[in-house]
């Protein structure tokens, strides 16, 4: 559970002793987390981040909790960072298995790049990437001859750019949707509202980075393209015309 939400498993267990996460259900000695922990938690470090001492999310949680908001507030929290993430199927294989799989094109500092990058998990002797789709992709590029690390600088790269296209997003909808007051005064009529607009934004955003983007690349293939092709050869005679000795024939 503390590895879900990003938290330590101190803080999580200092959060139930204050009373700010409810406990989980109990099956013998096992304990069952669920999705409103999950987004209790987030919400209580969201909280922290603006600056709000535990006691002070406390009080604000009994107070949302006592007018029947709290239950809104984190459907929203679930509403706005749920499927954004597609489901990947991650790969795990031995250090061995992965030099064995670039060959001489990789390195231990490519290695320690994609786990800086968050593409690979490195525990011991084994590597987990994140994605099967994205390493198939990094292998075909290596393949052909493009250097593993100058695909890992165009992840960095693009990694850069999708972030900044996020806070451009987030900043319009944080603006015009919620509103310079946040979510503490709104009304459960009003969070469900937001709630929707988010469902509506989330294929919104991505149909449009997907289109700009195509549209980008056509642009630039065809321009290579053309650049590829050799240089017209010019015979002195305007296109279109037929010689005159031809047209006497």
């Amino acid at each position: 559970m503390a590895r879900a939400a990003g938290v330590k498993v101190r803080n999580l267990r200092y959060y139930q002793q204050r009373g700010l996460l409810p406990p989980p259900r109990r099956e013998g000695r096992i304990a069952w987390y669920s999705d409103d922990h999950l987004a209790r938690l987030r919400l209580i470090d969201d909280l922290l981040g603006r600056g709000y001492t535990v006691n002070g999310i406390a009080e604000l949680l009994q107070a949302w909790t006592d007018g029947g908001g709290l239950a809104q507030l984190l459907g929203l929290e679930r509403e706005m960072t749920r499927d954004w993430v597609p489901q990947e199927e991650p790969v795990t294989m031995s250090l061995a298995e992965l030099r064995a799989l670039f060959g001489p094109a990789g390195s231990a500092e490519d290695t320690r790049r994609a786990a800086e990058l968050g593409y690979v998990h490195v525990d011991g002797d084994k590597v987990t990437h994140r994605s099967r789709r994205l390493l198939a992709a990094t292998v075909t590029l290596v393949r052909q001859g493009v250097p593993l690390a100058e695909v890992l600088e165009t992840g960095a790269f693009v990694q850069e750019q999708a972030a900044q296209i996020a806070d451009r997003f987030v900043g319009l909808f944080r603006r015009h949707v919620i509103g310079p007051d946040g979510v503490e005064r709104l009304s459960a009529t009003r969070l469900r509202e937001i709630a929707d607009a988010v469902a509506a934004l989330r294929p919104v955003a991505g149909e449009v980075v997907n289109a700009e983007f195509a549209r980008a690349m056509a642009r630039r293939v065809d321009a290579e393209a053309a650049a590829l092709l050799p240089p017209e050869r010019h015979s002195g005679r305007r296109p279109g015309r037929v010689s005159s000795d031809r047209t006497q024939q």
